[in-house]
């Protein structure tokens, strides 16, 4: 995969760090795939005689390409709320929901990721770990997940609810 520009990538046999414009990461690496830097590239090879290290290849390679892209553009997941008196409202580095239960949800954002609430439905969650911002966006889903008969709750933006029909006599 190529390296941008402005990205450092720093490689020792046990783990790999990337560090850009919008943060650093690290990534523990095991002894079953080389890394290594030819030019503006980064090549992820399996090791010959070694137990699944072809699969463990593939996956590397895309975690270290996760991480170059993380640190030069960052990610983001939209999420929307469908139901009435559903808002949303970011405070810092806290995410206050009110989904139709008795009490105000508030979500505590860990450290590196953000949220944004452009208006009172919608939700941006960004960061530069692409698996904390998708474990995040999926933990305040989880507050109010989308019912399969109105289709109320926190869904994805691209996320498509198929609505059942009702029981009829």
């Amino acid at each position: 995969m190529a390296i941008p520009s402005g990205v450092e990538v720093l490689i020792s046999d046990t783990e790999i760090a990337v560090k850009g414009p919008l943060g650093s990461l690290r990534q523990a690496l095991t002894g079953q795939v080389s890394v290594q830097r030819e030019g503006d590239t980064l090549v992820c090879s399996a090791r010959e005689g070694i137990v699944n290290s072809r699969a463990m290849s593939g996956t590397v390679r895309a975690l270290v390409n996760n991480m170059v892209t993380g640190v030069s553009k960052g990610f983001e997941r939209k999420l929307t709320l469908v139901g009435v008196g559903y808002r949303a409202q970011a405070q810092g580095d806290k995410l206050n929901l009110s989904l139709g239960f008795s009490h105000p949800v508030v979500h505590q954002m860990p450290a590196g990721v953000k949220v944004e609430t452009p208006t009172q439905t919608e939700i941006l969650i960004k960061g530069v770990d692409k698996q904390q911002v998708g474990q995040v966006a999926a933990e305040v889903r989880a507050y109010r997940s989308p019912e399969p008969y109105k289709g109320k709750g926190v869904r994805y933006a691209d996320e498509a609810v198929v609505l059942k029909e009702t029981k009829k006599k």
